[in-house]
């Protein structure tokens, strides 16, 4: 049974009530993989949710709207600062997920983060991020490729005998790219094991000092869940990370 964390939309269907959001991508390949996919509920009492990661095999932290700039920058330019989009629930998504790390490293879940999460994660575990890409980082790729979400749009190098690496098998993987933000500075449990040349970090992994304290990490900042229905090697991450799920519930 693997967690996942939905997205918060202003105005829903039903009565336009604030709701949920989760695209069914990100179930989709957990499912293949032999998982079972669980959204997280929108609640921020963290006995509950230490409760459901307590039931739970695994974590998966998607994509989504920008991390709250307040978590990792105190003062932004006013013109970064109207490129920020976050979740419009006043912060509860960014701190319901911060709960959720921190009840995962507590209770050593395998974890998977993807785009958002990857951002968040690193700001959790004391990391800052590039709040806009374009403004931010001289000569840098484009990295908001939401035209081509579905497809490979450019290449990163691997570091040798990483984990995606190993998960994978290649040594320069293809990836998709639609983020506006990045994490430029692994927290210090961190390190990088992918990165463009424009130098943002597109993978990290627990240092190897590290890790003992989970059975599974990794973190992604690009959208291996849209590309598994072509690339057997995106494929390979989720069924890795189920397989990991699966042997912590044996456990």
């Amino acid at each position: 049974m693997i967690l996942v964390t939905p997205g918060i939309e202003k105005r829903g269907v039903e009565f336009h009530d604030m709701s949920v959001s989760l695209s069914v991508k990100y179930e989709q390949p957990i499912a293949q993989a032999g998982g079972i996919p669980v959204t997280v509920p929108t609640t921020t009492d963290r006995m509950l949710l230490s409760e459901i990661v307590r039931r739970s095999d695994g974590v998966l932290l998607t994509g989504g709207d920008d991390v709250a700039p307040e978590l990792y920058k105190n003062h932004l330019p006013v013109a970064i600062r109207r490129t920020i989009s976050c979740t419009p629930d006043g912060g509860c998504r960014d701190l319901r997920e911060l709960i959720l790390i921190d009840e995962v490293f507590r209770r050593r879940k395998p974890l998977l983060a993807i785009c958002r999460g990857h951002q968040l994660l690193n700001v959790a575990l004391g990391g800052r991020l590039c709040a806009d890409i374009r403004r931010q980082v001289p000569g840098a790729l484009n990295h908001q490729r939401l035209d081509k979400a579905n497809e490979i749009v450019h290449e990163v190098p691997l570091t040798p005998g990483s984990l995606l690496a190993k998960i994978t098998g290649r040594r320069i993987l293809g990836v998709n790219s639609s983020h506006h933000q990045a994490v430029v500075k692994p927290a210090e449990l961190l390190m990088a094991t992918a990165s463009t040349r424009d130098g943002i970090i597109e993978a990290m992994e627990l240092r190897p000092e590290a890790t003992r304290l989970l059975p599974f990490f990794l973190s992604v900042q690009f959208h291996p869940e849209r590309l598994t229905d072509r690339h057997a090697e995106h494929r390979a991450i989720f069924a890795r990370f189920v397989a990991a799920c699966a042997r912590k519930r044996k456990k």
